[in-house]
């Protein structure tokens, strides 16, 4: 019974310890969340769902520049100031969208491992307005 109460204790202090490092040495919390982070990346690389969702967001984000992109070259050259506005501000969505989406493409390269599919760009030119 006296070695189980040792062993109990021994157990809470390791905790103790290890809780204590993690909250006040940076190093430690830097190498726990290295391990972590390598487990995710494993995970979402290998894992369909993850590859799926970053590839729909890709499309819908292709899809909704395209949109804005045949807007602008549409209405820029109109006679009317509100077809020439319908044109500025389908210029700024989607160059927002090619800023977003070329953040998205980088943060997530990962999922394809240099093997990205055809219709998905690897990078979105911003539209150059007059």
């Amino acid at each position: 019974m006296r070695v189980l109460k040792v062993i109990v204790i021994a157990l809470l202090v390791c905790v103790v310890l290890a809780l204590a490092l993690y909250g006040t040495v940076p190093r430690f919390r830097m190498w726990s969340n290295g391990i972590f982070h390598d487990v995710q990346k494993a995970d979402d690389a290998s894992r369909y769902s993850t590859r799926r969702q970053v590839e729909d967001t890709a499309r819908s984000m292709i899809a909704s520049y395209e949109a804005d992109a045949l807007t602008y070259e549409q209405y820029r050259d109109s006679q009317s100031d509100e077809q020439r506005s319908w044109a500025e501000q389908a210029a700024m969505r989607a160059n927002r969208t090619a800023s977003t989406y070329n953040n998205y493409i980088l943060k997530n390269s990962y999922v394809w491992e240099d093997n990205i599919p055809d219709d998905i760009q690897y990078e979105l030119e911003p539209l150059e307005t007059k």
